[in-house]
């Protein structure tokens, strides 16, 4: 049982999907192993996936960088706390995301999220624990425990290019809504989050060609 995602165990775990979907074989046979897209368990990378809900992965990023350059590098809760609504705006960030992000570094700084502590809890602990911040959801939660958790077994909920993937790949007439999809993933347990690789693979690679 695979308890962490890793470049030495990803091709078996591929491997292993493809002998069970016809689907994921294809992807698998037809574009190979996806990267092993990984980031780490820190602050700024759960603000970074912050950002990058309902917008485009580019726009997420310009406004992650132009933060990491006002901040000289350093992203932590404290500096981020530091800077004004005026200099989070010139940053790119929406006023929402300005306050979520307030209440991430809040929470952080203050003790009560501890993320150094969730190699010891279970995925359904961790999202209860990173649900309790506003402008947490499933899909911030999802993608954090997928990325840079690395879990095995979590499809995120809501993620618009699964389902374009999905779409494509069945040739369906309509993507699926959100808990559609996740009952569709359920054929992939214990192993969901490298079924949802591989389909990142297969929309990236087919928009390509």
């Amino acid at each position: 049982m695979i308890k962490t995602l890793a470049e030495n165990n990803l091709i078996a775990a591929c491997r292993k999907l493809s002998e069970q979907d016809k689907d994921l074989a294809f992807i698998f046979q037809t574009y190979g192993a996806p990267p092993m897209w990984a980031r780490e368990a820190t602050f700024a990378t759960l603000l970074h996936i912050i950002l990058e809900q309902q917008v485009s992965l580019a726009s997420a990023l310009a406004a992650f960088n132009l933060l990491r350059e006002k901040l000289n590098g350093a992203i932590t809760p404290d500096n981020l706390l530091s800077l004004t609504d005026a200099e989070m705006k010139a940053c790119y960030f929406s006023r929402q995301k300005t306050v979520y992000a307030r209440e991430l570094a809040a929470a952080v700084a203050g003790g009560n999220l501890d993320l150094q502590s969730f190699e010891k809890l279970s995925d359904e602990q961790i999202k209860t624990e990173l649900k309790r911040i506003k402008g947490i959801g499933d899909w911030t939660a999802d993608i954090y425990l997928l990325m840079a958790m690395r879990r095995p077994d979590v499809m995120p909920r809501g993620d618009l290019a699964l389902h374009v993937a999905w779409q494509k790949l069945k040739r369906l007439e309509r993507r699926p809504a959100a808990d559609e999809f996740l009952k569709i993933a359920e054929r992939w347990k214990p192993l969901r989050s490298v079924a949802a690789r591989l389909l990142w693979h297969f929309y990236l690679s087919a928009k390509k060609i």
